[in-house]
């Protein structure tokens, strides 16, 4: 198979990088940085820089990546971790980090032609416009006209439990009465706490109730699986999720810290299949899940010659985490034929050094592999 890629080279925002502060946990972020070495290592794959357009995105197998920032900080250069995936016009969108209803209008497509939304688990910073795109979006057209119809979301069921503190020691809990909501009760309490702005909306403008666009899912895990949250990944093969006419969605569970369920996602079309990592630590579950993929979307993050931070914090990072110079690894065991970096932290260097990143995750990898930045387009061909 010969795959034709495309990737737009620009963001359309260039900010003043700054120095990252760091965060518990996740921070040190880097800073955008726009792609400049076009070429395959793998095949002749071509790179062009393109605009995004919706009339780029009729036909075939697309993915912009909206956003690209790991953890919760909030920072100029990069948007909250998104990714839409575009198949013959329509969308599909994997997490909606921090200001993905803004770059989903900016990568050119419509709020109409979105089908689904898929929630890989529920850190806030993947879930934080989520109920934007139902809220505001779907309240009333825009200046072009475009408005959301109803759509079909997939994210994770209810914990069950919480884990204990890392480090040990007590710690408080929010919402006692149920401190682990699924992917249903986050939309329903949404929906409870923007009760009042809906109902004057539908009230004095004609607003659709918002519990008219969304359809939620919370996704069974497959009842042999011993799964739970002091279990969170065990061995299991993908099941699946959604099909319509125009993909077939496999999930499995990942291994994210404390996290559960934590899900990574493929999606295989008649152009070919698209697997999304998720938040994870290295995974057998993710590599069998990605197996012959022809774009693996994985996160990284780079900690090495951290010094700000402690050993056992820098540890615990890559119990949630992969490092980029080990992520070559996992795509090639998965055999993908293509690997795209997002999600992407950076806890020593800012700005990032994009060279350098492609070249740490292109140890052991005999594909290509690119460094995402938000608003970039990559696409999928045969042929």
């Amino acid at each position: 198979m010969t795959m034709c890629w495309t990737c737009n080279d620009a963001s359309p925002v260039q900010a003043p990088l700054t120095r990252r502060a760091v965060l518990s946990g996740m921070g040190g972020l880097a800073a955008v940085t726009a792609l400049s070495a076009c070429g395959g290592t793998k095949t002749n794959e071509g790179f062009r820089s393109i605009q995004p357009d919706d009339r780029a995105f009729s036909t075939g197998l697309h993915v912009v990546t909206l956003g690209t920032q790991a953890g919760p900080p909030v920072e100029l250069e990069r948007a909250g971790i998104s990714t839409a995936l575009i198949v013959d016009g329509a969308v599909y969108l994997v997490d909606c980090g921090r200001g993905s209803t803004t770059q989903y209008i900016h990568a050119g497509l419509r709020f109409s032609a979105l089908r689904s939304i898929f929630i890989t688990h529920l850190h806030a910073d993947h879930i934080a416009d989520y109920y934007n795109f139902i809220i505001l979006a779907g309240s009333a057209p825009n200046f072009t006209g475009d408005v959301l119809s109803p759509i079909d979301v997939y994210g994770p069921g209810s914990a069950g439990a919480l884990p204990g503190k890392f480090g040990g020691g007590d710690v408080g809990t929010v919402a006692p009465n149920n401190p682990t909501p699924g992917m249903r009760d986050l939309t329903e309490l949404c929906s409870q706490a923007y009760a009042y702005s809906s109902n004057i909306f539908m009230r004095d403008s004609g607003a659709p109730d918002p519990r008219d666009l969304v359809r939620v899912n919370d996704i069974g895990i497959p009842g042999h699986v011993p799964a739970s949250y002091v279990n969170t990944s065990p061995t299991m093969e993908p099941f699946v999720v959604m099909r319509d006419d125009n993909v077939i969605v496999s999930a499995s569970l990942v291994p994210h810290g404390p996290v559960f369920p934590s899900f990574a996602y493929r999606f295989d079309t008649k152009y070919g299949s698209a697997t999304f990592s998720g938040d994870t630590t290295y995974s057998e579950n993710l590599i069998t899940l990605a197996r012959s993929t022809d774009v693996l979307l994985h996160e990284a993050v780079n900690v090495r010659g951290a010094t700000n931070v402690p050993a056992e914090v820098l540890s615990h990072i890559l119990e949630s985490h992969v490092e980029v110079q080990e992520v070559g690894a996992v795509a090639e065991r998965a055999d993908a034929k293509q690997l795209i970096l997002t999600h992407i932290g950076d806890r020593v260097t800012s700005p990032l050094p994009v060279q350098q990143w492609e070249s740490w995750a292109a140890v052991g990898y005999r594909g290509t592999v690119r460094v995402a930045s938000d608003l970039q387009h990559f696409i999928v061909n045969r042929g």
